[in-house]
């Protein structure tokens, strides 16, 4: 199973400010730059809040309402492996709470947190587009449609593993 598809290297306020600075002319540039530094560190790390704030002219409130409001940043680095369960009623309507249930007990996390070993971090999505096949994950970029308890537990025993 591989790992997470972005470069997941550390926090590097340069590296921020050039990824910044690149993006701060375009049209509607806060989200732009958000997913590039996203895709550059694996998450959008607190300091960057106030740099894409002076850049862009906007209050650091502003900033971080973008951030909090958008399921898919992340403000923490995220683990080896990304498992993101979809939450959309027709998952729902499938099985797809108890499922979430199953997997926070055990991984021992709540939702948009990682295992304390650091290898899977759980997070909820709204529709993969897989409702057919309900209920569906997406693990690594990887979607997973027709999970139930025992192929969710192969995708967690693989994850924990590797």
């Amino acid at each position: 199973m591989a790992g997470n598809d972005w470069a997941g290297s550390d926090w590097n306020a340069e590296r921020a400010a050039a990824r910044i600075e690149a993006l701060r002319d375009q049209p509607g540039a806060l989200l732009p730059i958000l997913h590039a530094l996203q895709e550059e560190f694996g998450y959008i790390d607190r300091a960057a809040v106030p740099l894409i704030a002076a850049a862009l002219n906007l209050s650091r409130a502003e900033v971080h309402g973008v951030i909090s409001f958008y399921h898919d940043f992340r403000e923490h680095p995220p683990g080896t492996h990304v498992l993101k369960l979809c939450r959309a009623e027709a998952c729902q309507s499938m099985g797809a709470d108890a499922l979430g249930a199953k997997a926070r007990e055990r991984l021992r996390v709540g939702w948009g947190e990682t295992s304390a070993d650091g290898r899977v971090t759980l997070e909820p999505v709204f529709c993969l587009g897989l409702c057919a096949c309900a209920p569906a994950a997406m693990i690594d970029g990887k979607v997973v449609g027709g999970l139930n308890e025992k192929s969710l537990g192969v995708l967690l025993d693989k994850a924990v593993r590797s």
